[in-house]
């Protein structure tokens, strides 16, 4: 028969050796990210006259999000892009994007994503959904989200850094941008991709 204090004793080291070499779960750190103006890039697309794509930018973005990556929880998020930054490399066009007909730039100088909410799909991917805001108008609009790299940045600021990419289409009729829909002149549906680098001075 076993001796009680025998397995008593034998718990109680196995138990001691255990804490030792096993390391304590890691802690949830709910960290702010501060997108990097310097690397930011969001390109939209959109048919003309069903011909072929012309291509654009918003050169103006600021935004801060809360991330934690241990739990991979992506808990809140803001981004600011200047609706007059806009630019396609041709003036007379960007200009008519400022106006009413489309951006209407001088009533609604700001569009603004903010996050609602995140799903992880993958290692390093995710759908993170958010209202977005423009010409006075708030429709919800979900992302597909890639995590490119996450590490100290090697030069420069050398600051802990994520390098992100995203995409989503939408419809631009559904913030009431109607201009050229009905001659077909002008697409309906907009292809957005972002890619742009984020960091934190909390690591």
């Amino acid at each position: 028969m076993s001796n009680p204090r025998y397995l008593t004793g034998t718990a109680l080291g196995a138990s001691i050796i255990t804490t030792l070499l096993v390391p304590p779960l890691a802690q949830a750190e709910p960290t702010t990210f501060t997108v990097d103006d310097e690397h930011f890039s969001m390109a939209f697309e959109i048919m003309h006259v069903g011909y072929a794509p012309v291509m654009g930018m918003f050169r103006e973005v600021e935004g801060q999000f809360i991330y934690d990556e241990e739990a991979r929880e992506l808990s809140s998020g803001k981004l600011v892009f200047k609706s007059d930054s806009v630019f396609t490399n041709h003036k007379k066009r960007d200009n008519h994007l400022r106006d009413d007909d489309f951006l209407n730039s001088s009533e609604y100088p700001n569009i603004t994503f903010n996050v609602t909410d995140f799903e992880t799909t993958g290692e390093n991917t995710g759908k993170v959904t958010g209202d977005l805001t423009m010409l006075g108008k708030t429709n919800p609009v979900t992302l597909d989200v890639t995590l490119n790299k996450a590490a100290v940045y090697p030069f420069g600021h050398e600051k802990y850094t994520l390098g992100i990419s995203a995409m989503t289409t939408l419809k631009r009729s559904d913030w009431g941008m109607t201009y050229g829909l009905d001659q077909a002149m002008v697409g309906d549906e907009v292809t957005l991709r972002f890619g742009f680098e984020a960091y934190t001075d909390a690591k």
